[in-house]
């Protein structure tokens, strides 16, 4: 999941005068003003990877579908088996382009006879305009424009958000549920996009600004902005929407097959089918992998991958310095004949060479917290 940034006005987060009331820096993102650092990013990456950090995500777009056979209807967007999809359980998704491209990346959770579906920000407007134009009349797409959305993420967001929401620390990984915090109904899932541990809470945005006072009240947690959300889901191998995924990329170039389960790939019926379902089988024409880069700077987006002839092979999507690791790492494209971890390669940024190779992701290890873990 991911967003990018937008021209135009920007609209204000629910929780805006809370993030300058903390200190927070502000910058454009995906049409919002949003906190980019507090206190420093990498301070607050370490603060996530050891305590609990509270990240502000109310740019994305939250919606609700429902209607008959709501399910077998999403199906025919998104490559995922959704039929059997348990109740109250999530799944990331890919809503897909008719030529088997992603349009965007998602989080689809089934509550009873409809489902909740978590977009992201700077796409949801044409996500939306693009489901309701492909699904059948009567599936209805809501689009709950009066929900704030906030994500705890850590090694101690359970023990934090328990305090809050007692019974919450039971759910296991991608798994949701309705719970009542500071007298007021919030949906809670365990999810996120850092790697780490962690929680996303739907709250009523005139009730978002008491959830994050009551939630910074512990010690171990504080407020962290996009710059550290940034590195944590880097480190993680995760991909950002408009940066390592977009109408260029497939689900098998990306690596996201996972996201296409069995039930899926033996009967298709999803947009660009054939072309996927071939890639599966015959490989694509590039694959997103992992670089470890020599010396300490970084390389950022758009530095080319050249092969040991000097030939443009690939190119890096994501880059940046990993402060868990000490050292730069980025992710990107490479041709599939050298997409194989320890493969040496050339990465070219404004004429500089760097030294890399293709490394295995994660780069951190996750440590999402599973039933029986």
């Amino acid at each position: 999941m991911g967003t990018d940034s937008s021209d135009g006005p920007l609209e204000a987060l629910p929780l805006d005068s809370w993030h300058r009331a903390q200190g927070a820096r502000m910058v454009p993102f995906a049409g919002y003003d949003m906190p980019v650092q507090y206190e420093g990013i990498i301070a607050e990456h370490v603060w996530t990877r050891t305590n609990a950090g509270l990240f502000d995500v109310s740019h994305m777009g939250q919606l609700t579908m429902a209607g008959p056979n709501v399910d077998r209807a999403l199906e025919t967007l998104l490559p995922g088996d959704l039929i059997n999809l348990a109740d109250m359980k999530l799944r990331y998704s890919l809503l897909l382009a008719q030529d088997g491209t992603i349009i965007d990346d998602l989080m689809a959770t089934r509550r009873g006879d409809s489902f909740y579906v978590v977009v992201n920000g700077a796409t949801k407007q044409g996500d939306i305009e693009d489901m309701r134009a492909r699904l059948p009349r009567d599936v209805i797409v809501d689009h709950m424009r009066e929900q704030a959305l906030l994500a705890l993420q850590g090694p101690r967001a359970a023990e934090a958000l328990e305090n809050l929401a007692p019974g919450v620390s039971n759910l296991s990984f991608m798994e949701g549920g309705a719970f009542q915090v500071l007298g007021r109904p919030m949906w809670i899932s365990r999810s996120g996009y850092t790697g780490e541990d962690g929680f996303e809470i739907s709250v009523a945005a005139n009730a978002a600004a008491e959830l994050a006072d009551a939630l910074i009240a512990d010690e171990t947690v504080k407020p962290i902005g996009l710059g550290a959300r940034d590195s944590l889901r880097l480190e993680a191998g995760l991909p950002l929407y408009g940066h390592d995924i977009d109408r260029t990329t497939t689900p098998v170039m990306a690596g996201l097959t996972f996201a296409i389960q069995k039930r899926r790939r033996a009967e298709g019926g999803f947009p660009g089918d054939l072309r996927i379902l071939a890639e599966i089988e015959n490989g694509p024409p590039l694959r997103r992998v992992g670089f470890d880069v020599d010396g300490r700077q970084p390389v950022r987006e758009g530095a080319r991958v050249l092969d040991d002839e000097g030939n443009e092979v690939g190119r890096v999507t994501s880059g940046g310095f990993s402060p868990s690791l000490q050292r730069p790492i980025a992710m990107g494209y490479a041709a599939p004949h050298l997409a194989e971890p320890g493969t040496a390669l050339k990465l070219e940024q404004r004429g500089k060479l760097f030294d890399g190779r293709v490394a295995a992701m994660p780069f951190v290890p996750h440590r999402y917290h599973r039933k029986g873990a």
